[in-house]
């Protein structure tokens, strides 16, 4: 946020919405699959509506807040590592629930990618970026199931040999035998962070960054600023309360 005289509060605070409906996700899903708590409302297509939600607005406000920050490197490798923890520890403590490219390591991933891209994204007007990475995002957004297209949509089938080991999976391909409670490939979010990026360059084509210097609401931008620190660890807090509850 260095580039910016006055901090953006706005993001903070969809940053602080967005990581409270992610905790009370996680605190339902644990109770409900970690210690058979009958939650009959949290099945189905209303969850994965929410778990989608959460995820695609992360996402976007990621790919938007790193077309203005500053220490591309470091936050980036800050991100992946944190995803290797969680990777690490889940292997660990919950290797029946295993998290493999999580959505940090792919934030961190997405982070990383875009530095030796910027100059080439810089060039492309804005506008037309947004539209084409938002087309490729529903394009790819199948790809983990072996298609092309989107929802029910299913425009091409992939070839079989694309979905071969962890390293595809990690593109974008995962292998039949692959399993992660949290799994966000390279494809096809990277194209969703595009889009939030490019929606930034938008915003700061357009002069309309002076709408999110609005006045703080503590709490969601406290919980903003902090986003990393509180993903981190909000599921290990939340696994020892309810371990100690059941």
């Amino acid at each position: 946020m260095k580039q910016i005289k006055t901090r953006l509060h706005l993001l903070d605070a969809l940053r602080g919405i967005t990581i409270i409906s992610m905790v009370i996700y996680h605190a339902l899903w644990n109770l409900a699959y970690l210690h058979g708590v009958p939650l009959p409302r949290f099945s189905g297509q209303p969850r994965i509506i929410w778990q989608q939600s959460i995820c695609i607005t992360f996402i976007f406000l990621s790919g938007f807040c790193r077309a203005l920050g500053s220490k591309h490197l470091k936050r980036g490798l800050i991100v992946f590592g944190g995803g290797a923890l969680v990777t690490l520890t889940t292997l660990v403590v919950m290797p029946d629930f295993p998290i493999v490219f999580g959505v940090l390591t792919f934030l961190g991933t997405a982070m990383l990618a875009v530095i030796p891209l910027e100059k080439l994204f810089n060039k492309i007007p804005p506008e037309i970026g947004v539209v084409i990475s938002l087309l490729l995002f529903l394009l790819f957004k199948n790809c983990n199931l072996g298609f092309l297209g989107f929802g029910t949509i299913n425009l091409i089938k992939l070839p079989e040999f694309l979905y071969a080991n962890y390293l595809t999976a990690f593109l974008g391909f995962p292998s039949n035998t692959f399993y992660s409670t949290d799994y966000f490939s390279f494809l096809p979010w990277f194209f969703l962070f595009l889009c939030g990026y490019f929606f930034c360059l938008l915003f700061k084509k357009q002069n309309l960054l002076r709408y999110f210097t609005t006045k703080p609401v503590f709490l969601l931008n406290f919980i903003g600023r902090h986003s990393l620190i509180i993903y981190l660890a909000h599921q290990p807090i939340l696994y020892l309360i309810f371990s100690v509850l059941f």
